[in-house]
């Protein structure tokens, strides 16, 4: 499974998980995402046409956002099917009714050994041996909130995909992450201060009976602090965001000689964003310049709703 939007390739798309990047949010079964639904307070995409506190990307921005645990009492929920399980667990840190919470989701897939026995049909199946997906998400998140508003989060996560197809190829990747993210309420002043940092990295490998071994992959740190004053009819928000990525490649030729390539690169980018609204018109002005290590991106915006 991919996304193709407004006709760009899937790398044009960033994904990011409580500010943490993405880089493979499918799985190898098209049907399934990685997130999970009941974790999800909010999701924001933007097709093309996204304000300056966003960049880097020209198809699309995926912004979502989970929800903290529950601080006044224990839950969870179970769900299974013949296709996977799924658990989720909440409930406050400390006392019930206190500022800190935690929550936690896990899900599996185990069509790979359900499929031969539920799904017979011949369409479905490779040489008698079903269907050789399986998959595996977990997520977890702390949350700590003060007293006038302001809060504090930690959070990790972890997917995984194999595919196996017995005697011919085996192809499995790995996707991880850790974050934290602030928000600050300073007293007696309209400034609200948000700072995020995080670590993400997904790697992919592909074993196949006829050829050697292919791997690939991507990690890389990122980090921003954002500003909002806030006004009676409008607001100003500015800031700034700074990226680090490393890629790896390896792979062996006919005569088993080792082939390699890794590269690193860094993006620094501020911006500014000033929003006016009136009872007819929502107007969104702002510039964004983005550093590359090959020089810079001037990008001014436009919003009008």
């Amino acid at each position: 499974g991919q996304l193709y939007i407004r006709g760009g390739s899937p790398i044009q798309n960033k994904v990011l998980l409580d500010g943490m990047v993405v880089y493979n949010p499918f799985h190898s079964i098209g049907l399934f995402s990685v997130f999970d639904t009941d974790l999800m307070r909010n999701a924001d995409i933007y097709t093309g046409g996204f304000g300056a506190q966003h960049g880097g990307r020209i198809s699309s921005i995926m912004d979502i956002t989970t929800r903290d645990g529950n601080k006044n009492r224990f839950g969870g929920k179970v769900s299974t099917s013949t296709f996977g399980s799924k658990l989720l667990l909440e409930g406050p840190l400390g006392k019930k009714g206190g500022n800190s919470s935690f929550i936690f989701s896990g899900k599996t897939s185990y069509l790979d050994k359900t499929s031969n026995l539920i799904y017979k049909e011949p369409i479905l199946s490779f040489d008698d041996k079903g269907l050789p997906y399986s998959y595996t998400d977990l997520y977890g998140k702390l949350s700590s909130k003060g007293k006038n508003g302001s809060k504090i989060s930690v959070f990790g996560f972890r997917f995984t995909d194999n595919v196996n197809y017995e005697k011919i190829s085996n192809l499995s990747w790995d996707s991880k992450g850790v974050g934290s993210e602030f928000i600050l309420i300073p007293a007696n002043s309209p400034v609200l201060i948000e700072g995020n940092f995080a670590w993400s990295s997904y790697n992919i490998s592909l074993d196949e009976e006829a050829s050697a071994l292919r791997e690939s992959g991507i990690q890389g740190f990122n980090m921003g602090f954002d500003f909002t004053y806030f006004q009676p009819k409008s607001k100003i928000k500015y800031g700034f965001d700074i990226h680090g990525f490393s890629t790896e490649f390896l792979t062996y030729n006919s005569v088993n000689s080792k082939i390699e390539q890794n590269e690193n690169t860094s993006e620094f980018s501020a911006y500014i964003n000033y929003q006016l609204t009136n009872t007819r018109l929502i107007i969104e002005p702002g510039f964004r310049l983005q550093k590359y290590t090959l020089g810079f991106s001037p990008e001014p915006r436009l919003g009008i709703k």
